[in-house]
């Protein structure tokens, strides 16, 4: 099998960024996994979500508020997590099988109580203004290589972001990369991601844990 590679992105859904993230995959035929905050949904959001699951996307779990939940206790984790799970569900029919948690903010509680497997990424700090697409992209394609989970923010009014993607992708179709959903790259990587473990994926094959920060 060739090398595999899964872009993702955190903070939405956007009825202003995502669009645009879903044109970009649209031109170059990929798919992507996107990572929701339950509080972004609603009516109009949801179309975009619809539209993101028919062009092949998946749909994951980013928790309800973004919330710093290093802080929440084992019943605030649980409502974060399973309210998502609901929101999520009503839209595409299945629970979202990943959990990024906000800001990589991770602890023992959310490692003991969270019944997915947690993702991280490697990223290029697209959450700073300062950055611009062609910084954000070199970033990544230094890190990128075979299983590499790609972080990225579909947030409104981060178009560095979107242009980011005009170079990043190409280039890494061009290295012989196939992008899949987070599922397929863990599923043709022949690896079961764990729970309650302390692993935060950035790339399929890793396996050591990340210490809680409490």
């Amino acid at each position: 099998m060739g090398k595999k590679i899964a872009l993702t992105f955190d903070d939405g859904p956007s009825t202003v960024t995502t669009p645009k993230v879903l044109e970009k995959l649209k031109k170059y035929d990929i798919v992507a996994s996107f990572f929701l905050i339950a509080d972004n949904i609603n009516d109009e959001s949801e179309k975009i979500v619809k539209e993101c699951i028919a062009h092949g996307c998946e749909i994951c779990n980013h928790a309800k508020t973004h919330s710093h939940m290093q802080t929440f206790t084992a019943d605030e984790v649980r409502e974060e997590i399973e309210y998502t799970d609901r929101a999520i569900e009503k839209i595409t029919g299945y629970k979202p099988r990943f959990f990024r948690p906000p800001y990589i903010d991770v602890s023992q509680t959310m490692y003991d109580t969270i019944n997915l497997p947690f993702i991280c990424g490697i990223h290029g700090e697209d959450w700073e203004d300062s950055i611009l697409a062609k910084e954000r992209a070199e970033m990544i394609l230094s890190q990128a290589c075979d299983g590499s989970i790609i972080l990225m923010h579909d947030f409104t009014d981060n178009d560095e972001t979107v242009k980011a993607l005009d170079i990043v992708i190409p280039e890494l179709l061009a290295q012989g990369y196939e992008f899949v959903n987070i599922s397929d790259l863990f599923k043709d990587g022949g690896v079961e991601p764990t729970v309650h473990s302390g692993i935060v994926y950035s790339n399929i094959h890793d396996t050591e844990p990340r210490e809680p920060l409490c």
